[in-house]
């Protein structure tokens, strides 16, 4: 399964952005408070505005390392200086550094477009990084902590079955 699933999908895309932003600001927030020293190898790099375009999605998110902000839109995609377009399940497996992001370039699953050189500052700045978005998910979930990291761990397998493969 590459693509999010229409049933999944179609729910994200009728709510409205300012609540689809919310809750991407609290896992943004979460990663960032359990990896306060993540950007830190971005160097040069900490000013970029970076875009992450989930193909399976009409959404688009927006970082700046600098400001540790994260905005999410729709429509036309923002203004940024390196953008990565793929499924979303692709483009969270990255960020988690489960998958191998030169073999998904080159097999044309994912797009880079913009500042090369940003884009690859930020792939090393997340190697090593070992985030792990279920259990920040489940972090958040208070008393339902395990029920809601159990079931990303599942559906983070299932979504990347063939892929879990590091980039180093």
């Amino acid at each position: 399964m590459t693509s999010l699933s229409p049933l999944l999908a179609k729910p994200v895309d009728l709510a409205p952005i300012w609540l689809v932003e919310r809750v991407a600001r609290s896992i943004f927030a979460s990663v960032l408070k359990a990896h306060p020293d993540v950007f830190e190898r971005l160097d040069t790099y900490r000013q970029t505005r970076y875009g992450f375009s989930p193909t399976d999605l009409r959404l688009h998110f927006t970082v700046v390392p600098a400001t540790r902000t994260l905005t999410v839109s729709r429509g036309q995609p923002p203004l940024s200086d390196a953008r990565i377009e793929g499924p979303l399940v692709l483009l969270l497996g990255l960020l988690e550094g489960r998958c191998d992001a030169d073999a998904l370039f080159f097999s044309r699953e994912l797009s880079v477009t913009g500042d090369m050189e940003a884009m690859l500052a930020l792939r090393n700045a997340l190697d090593d990084s070992a985030i792990d978005l279920p259990r920040e998910l489940g972090a958040l979930a208070g008393p339902f902590s395990p029920l809601v990291a159990g079931t990303a761990r599942y559906i983070r397998s299932k979504a990347l079955e063939g892929r879990d493969t590091t980039w180093n």
